[in-house]
């Protein structure tokens, strides 16, 4: 039982990982509506924020699970940006 336990804690990591990754692309959006950007520039953040994002998700991996990458680390991942980003679209409707 205390496995259970365990990926239960690393599947929730992982959602709260996918959540902070949705939310500081959205950043990075909200910045480039305040700051007009060239495509030149916006291709350069989004290969930083892909770097670092692959870096924090290796990170989470090696600290949750000893670096083996688990199926449910990735549906967290997925699960976490897909409810942030269903959050965001029903806050920009009401």
């Amino acid at each position: 039982m205390p496995e259970i336990k365990g990926e239960m804690i690393i599947f929730l990591v992982s959602v709260v990982t996918g959540i902070m990754l949705r939310l500081v692309y959205q950043s990075i959006g909200v910045f480039r509506q305040i700051i007009e950007h060239s495509l030149f520039l916006i291709g350069i953040e989004d290969v930083i924020f892909w770097i670092g994002s692959a870096l924090y998700v290796f990170v989470q991996i090696y600290y949750t699970s000893d670096g083996s990458i688990r199926w449910y680390f990735i549906l967290g991942l997925v699960f976490g940006t897909l409810f942030c980003e269903a959050l965001l679209r029903r806050r920009k409707k009401g």
